[in-house]
């Protein structure tokens, strides 16, 4: 396992980037539980985000790709809007505990 955060650094409804050896990867906080995907766009390989931190759209309901305007859902990573719809994003398997969210390798 590899510590990405504790659990208070990434607050409900909120993404963070992390890059773990040479794989950038992001997790996104919903409902009280912790979504991990490969930061990289099914559409053309780019990283999804261009601030860090910032993969979620306006209203904090679905993953963008700020390249392209890409929309993907939380809980699955589906594309449901944009060039790469019915594609989805590389989840990866983390888990959560007191002392923090760990990526699972």
């Amino acid at each position: 396992m590899h510590f990405l955060c504790s659990p208070e650094q990434l607050a409900e409804g909120h993404s963070r980037g992390f890059t773990v050896g040479e794989t950038a990867l992001f997790a996104v906080r919903r409902a009280g539980k912790v979504y991990l995907y490969r930061n990289r766009c099914p559409h053309r390989g780019i990283a999804l985000n261009w601030e860090p931190d910032q993969f979620l759209d306006d209203s904090a309901s679905l993953i963008s790709c700020g390249r392209h305007g890409a929309l993907f859902l939380i809980e699955s990573g589906e594309c449901v809007a944009g060039p790469c719809e019915g594609e989805q994003l590389t989840a990866l398997e983390c888990r959560e505990d007191a002392q923090g969210i760990w990526l699972i390798r």
